[in-house]
């Protein structure tokens, strides 16, 4: 696209990019995790992108990844497409993909290399530029979202989520041919619908990326992150004709939850099981025999349920068997309604979890299980691993660690075979691959409450 939605001369471009950065609105405080930008011409959206990019200066040599996402124009296909090329090039130099993070997506039955979805697909391309003068050295995952759901979206983000070393972007325009009025009515309700995280309503006609954006919204709204609407214009506000015009805009989005929030998120998964606790085990256990029979889960419509399990909510289904663990399979972050997440869960638990071979019948019918209901997550603020030790709330927390690629969980649960909070990051370490010295660069911690209900406390009936 060099030589047509930006200039081909890389003097000229890096003069181009530099200016639009340069002209955006002067910023101060916490880079952002995540970016939605707009992807025309820098002619018509350049200047808008810019006020989300001007953003990242704080962040220039910290970020080291970045998940790059835009909907497919040119060429129809299913899923998510990755990329198999070893770097992408613009004329300010060539940027090198994380292979690493493309081979782990690949785990994802959704997600595959397709080169050819890259090929011609400006969505992506023409925010290099930006990427190129914001940020220090970087590895990209450019990925090219085709006929795919948010869901899909969002579990390939939360795959490579990572901690402050990585940045998503996401690419969208707005409206599309509407006059000047009528496109500012529908970029306003777009606008609307990212502040309140809401993907429900953003409709098709509007955003082009609106799949990447209602991925995005699902996490955020699961980790409670804050977003704030940056710019909001169109192209006749910036260089066309006000009879059919393109809407365009930038949101930041930052993972800094209140305190209350958490307190909150704890009552909410308390009050999910206390009140429907005996209906999320019903579910676990009808899923397992399910698929006992017919090698897949459940398929839970969650109409036929109190609304609270039609929720989006995290949770996990865990097994023992004699006492022993016998498979554990769960969601760190909700992008289901909550009943479908149980019912996959605990189908997952009993014949998809790798460290064991699948359920029995005759084991099914001793098997001892609960479900957990999950609080969204709680980034944690620490300087040393003695201070995250000192700051883990004993018998409450659960905990999620991340360095790079390599990410980890426990349950609060585990807190009663590791009572001890410096074994109980020890052992988590080892479970993420990560080293078990004190000191671990790069090593980002989040807490999260759950509420849990046993099998065995559902009484004869």
């Amino acid at each position: 696209m060099a030589g047509a939605f930006y200039p081909r001369d890389a003097s000229e471009l890096d003069d181009t990019v530099r200016g639009l950065l340069a002209a955006a609105t002067a910023v101060a405080g916490p880079a952002p995790k995540a970016i939605i930008a707009p992807h025309a011409g820098y002619i018509y959206s350049g200047a808008v992108a810019a006020e989300a990019y001007a953003w990242l200066a704080e962040a220039r040599d910290r970020i080291k990844r970045v998940v790059l996402l835009g909907p497919a124009h040119r060429m129809p296909f299913r899923g998510i497409a990755a990329s198999g090329a070893a770097a992408f090039s613009t004329p300010l130099g060539d940027i090198p993909l994380d292979g690493e993070a493309t081979r782990r997506l690949m785990n994802l039955s959704h997600v595959m290399v397709l080169n050819e979805a890259h090929r011609l697909e400006h969505s992506l391309e023409v925010h290099l530029p930006f990427l190129q003068r914001t940020l220090g050295e970087f590895r990209l995952v450019p990925l090219v979202v085709g006929d795919a759901t948010a869901a899909q979206v969002a579990e390939a983000l939360e795959l490579l989520w990572g901690g402050p070393e990585t940045l998503i972007v996401v690419s969208s325009d707005l409206s599309h041919q509407l006059g000047y009025d009528a496109a500012r009515v529908s970029d306003a309700a777009i606008s609307k619908a990212i502040e309140d995280y809401r993907p429900d309503r953003i409709d098709a006609p509007q955003a082009c990326g609106r799949i990447p954006i209602m991925g995005l919204l699902e996490i955020a709204r699961a980790r409670q992150m804050d977003v704030a609407t940056l710019d909001l214009r169109n192209s006749g506000d910036t260089a066309g004709s006000r009879d059919r015009v393109v809407g365009y805009g930038a949101w930041i989005f930052r993972e800094t939850r209140k305190p209350e929030a958490a307190e909150d998120a704890e009552d909410a998964a308390a009050g999910i099981i206390a009140r429907h606790g005996p209906a999320l085990l019903r579910i676990a256990m009808t899923s397992m025999a399910y698929g006992m029979a017919g090698s897949k889960p459940l398929k839970c419509d969650p109409g036929n349920y109190p609304p609270a399990l039609g929720e989006t909510v995290a949770s996990f289904v865990t097994l023992h068997l004699s006492g022993k663990l016998r498979g554990c399979i769960g969601s760190p972050l909700a992008i289901k309604p909550l009943a479908v997440d149980v019912s996959d869960n605990a189908f997952a638990a009993a014949f998809k979890d790798p460290r064991f071979k699948p359920l029995t019948s005759s084991e099914l019918a001793r098997i001892e299980f609960d479900v957990s209901v999950l609080g969204p997550p709680e980034p944690i603020s620490f300087q040393s691993e003695a201070e995250l030790i000192a700051g883990l709330r004993r018998g409450s927390d659960g905990l999620i660690i991340s360095q790079g690629d390599r990410r980890a969980l426990f349950l609060p649960a585990v807190w009663e075979s590791i009572p001890d909070p410096a074994q109980f990051l020890a052992q988590l370490k080892n479970k993420a691959g990560i080293p078990a010295a004190r000191t671990t660069p790069g090593l980002t911690a989040e807490r999260f409450s759950a509420a849990s209900l046993a099998y065995s406390e559902l009484g004869e009936d």
